[in-house]
């Protein structure tokens, strides 16, 4: 239990990092993690739960993580209100959808639909134009109505049945309207807490098939305050670095980043 802790701890600066510099809100950094370590520490045949379990707790953490990244990038004036809302509300009438349907699908069925989301969007930030780098633009172009209501429900659906906070469909999104990475990433944050919240709010009240100590619903309590005691400090020394990376580095740590989480998921055994 002790190493379970300390690794949790360990990876909580990690999501701290990430939030800040992707705003991911440690989504993809959380799933996979205590998704390891339950399946790792669970008795054989005891660990059904684990990619809900998961999935629940990294909604948890993203409730706190995006909401104190949110914060500190609005102090540093990176957030434009015409991004952030209406997409927001949007995103959280998908997310309580989304968040429903992950309780009525199965554990396996789950890791894969998260495995094959993250290799449609690593295909999509390289394939396809205005990613990687941004054409030079006068200024933004703005997100349309259709963008805004059927595209935010759509990202809320999706990013809260998997535990991901959307920033993996809002960053290219804001993206290819012509934003640096600093600010969609910066943006990414606050069009995150809809969907953590109604995940949270969704999972912990869900009846678990096996109840544990230290659980609200889905939710692992101990994991979540392990991961948080990790990247909270880690949010408020990050987030003085974010506007020095490079636009072009900044891009592409992201999609390597998520290659990265990728390979790791598969070698758990997605």
């Amino acid at each position: 239990m002790l190493t379970s802790f300390s690794t949790l701890l360990f990876l909580g600066c990690l999501t701290g990092i990430t939030t800040v510099l992707f705003g991911f809100g440690g989504g993809f950094i959380t799933v996979p993690v205590v998704y390891g370590v339950l399946t790792v520490t669970a008795a054989p045949g005891k660990d059904t739960d684990a990619m809900h379990i998961a999935v629940a707790t990294s909604a948890a953490v993203m409730v706190v993580n995006a909401a104190a990244a949110a914060l500190a990038q609005w102090r540093q004036g990176r957030l434009r209100r015409a991004y952030v809302w209406p997409l927001a509300a949007f995103i959280a009438v998908g997310a309580v959808a989304g968040s429903f349907a992950a309780t009525l699908i199965g554990g396996t069925a789950l890791r894969l639909l998260f495995a094959a989301y993250l290799l449609v969007t690593i295909a999509d930030s390289l394939l396809r134009k205005g990613f990687l780098s941004v054409a030079h633009r006068t200024r933004p172009e703005p997100l349309g109505r259709r963008t805004t209501t059927l595209g935010g429900v759509g990202i809320g659906l999706v990013a809260a049945g998997l535990g991901v906070g959307g920033s993996v469909m809002t960053v290219p999104l804001l993206r290819r309207r012509g934003l640096p990475m600093a600010e969609a990433t910066a943006m990414a944050n606050p069009l995150s807490v809809p969907v953590a919240l109604a995940g949270t709010l969704v999972y912990a009240l869900a009846p678990a098939t096996s109840a544990g100590p230290g659980r609200l619903g889905y939710v692992d309590l101990t994991a979540g305050a392990a991961l948080l005691i990790g990247s909270l400090p880690t949010i408020a020394v990050a987030r003085r670095v974010t506007g020095r990376v490079p636009d072009r580095v900044h891009s592409v740590a992201y999609v390597v980043l998520l290659l990265i989480v990728l390979v790791v998921m598969v070698a758990m055994g997605v």
